[in-house]
């Protein structure tokens, strides 16, 4: 096909005719995305899509709600339709060498979009945020609520959440914010009343905002039925959605029982919207527009035989290689700055928040 379209062109420009169509084809995108059910994925494969197609390209953007062996068919079908570069927001990246090894056998290359793809020599490169910095920024943010909300007790009591184990970044958040906690746990500042630390325990699998409410539940009705919990550690906005309806459940934020202090990720509307409500208390800002942009700008070098910018050469070890990333900086967004950092940077309308 690739050799009948140059073809068409020679024939066009040999003939004297106008070819701007064929001019604009550079080839296609294969866009692989977890899950629709996250409105930032919407995001990011919009904002993908719009840029590919603005800088001359055809997509094939899938989503694959979550299932795995359901993304494993999506991309091997792009492989199969030999698209020109292959762009790869894993469910579990622990799953997809197979494919990718047959991607490089077809010179077609890989990029990781925001999450890691593990145990793959086939990985070309990876764009994301800076993910140990979101866990940073989450903590920061959990503490300086602690301080405000509850000046007066000697020591908090905060329950820790994680993200899905089967996700690479997930860790990174945690380890994060644990950079954060763990000098004010060793202190006796913060306590973990429930004792339940370490991704292999407090890790909520998919990201379910479901399980979560769930753990949630039992968390307060085995250690705080006689105590008040001050804080919870939540990684993501869904999440903490489903936090925060346990903790109402029982009367946190109604009479004279303070909501603790809930964190996320994502800036999804129903948690900024919950922030403007004084419920959750912050959540952190990824422009996934900028991060569209520095994908499309790798897989423009790589298909026109240039170096992708990259700024990390060491972070993202993936068991076969270190990947050469490039990490874009998050934002904390709280009641203090949400109109600066996400509406007048037109990522939302206000219309759209009030």
């Amino acid at each position: 096909m690739k050799t009948m379209i140059r073809g068409l062109t020679a024939l066009a420009v040999t003939l004297g005719l106008a070819a701007p169509a064929l001019a604009q084809d550079k080839g296609t995108i294969g866009i692989a995305m977890p899950t629709k059910s996250s409105a930032r994925w919407i995001s990011d494969g919009e904002s993908m899509v719009e840029q590919f197609e603005a800088a001359g390209y055809e997509t094939d953007l899938q989503y694959a709600e979550d299932d795995i062996p359901n993304q494993l068919a999506q991309i091997e079908n792009m492989i199969t339709k030999e698209v020109d570069a292959l762009v790869i927001a894993a469910i579990d990246g622990t799953t997809l060498s197979n494919a990718l090894a047959n991607a490089a056998a077809l010179d077609i290359p890989v990029i990781a979009y925001d999450r890691l793809i593990r145990d793959s020599g086939d990985v070309d490169y990876y764009a994301t945020f800076d993910n140990f910095q979101v866990g940073v920024l989450q903590a920061n943010s959990l503490v300086d609520g602690l301080e405000e909300r509850f000046p007066d007790v000697e020591t908090w009591n905060v329950e820790l959440f994680g993200g899905s184990p089967d996700d690479n970044n997930a860790y990174f958040f945690y380890d994060g914010a644990m950079s954060v906690l763990q000098p004010l746990i060793d202190e006796g500042r913060i306590e973990i009343k429930s004792g339940q630390s370490g991704m292999d325990t407090v890790g909520t699998l998919r990201w379910d905002g479901a399980v979560a409410q769930s753990r949630m539940d039992n968390l307060l009705s085995a250690h705080y039925t006689d105590d008040q919990v001050h804080g919870v550690l939540s990684p993501y906005d869904g999440l903490s959605i489903g936090i925060l309806s346990s903790l109402k459940g029982v009367g946190y934020g109604s009479g004279d029982t303070p909501m603790p202090i809930v964190t996320g990720q994502d800036a999804e509307v129903p948690s900024v919207k919950s922030i403007l409500a004084g419920e959750q208390y912050s959540t952190v800002y990824k422009d996934t527009r900028e991060l569209a942009r520095v994908t499309v700008g790798m897989v423009e070098a790589l298909l026109e035989g240039g170096e992708p910018e990259i700024n990390d050469t060491e972070t993202y070890d993936n068991g076969v290689k270190v990947v050469p990333s490039y990490l874009l900086e998050p934002q904390s967004v709280d009641g203090s700055n949400w109109e600066e950092r996400l509406v007048d940077t037109g990522y939302y309308s206000a219309d759209e928040i009030q």
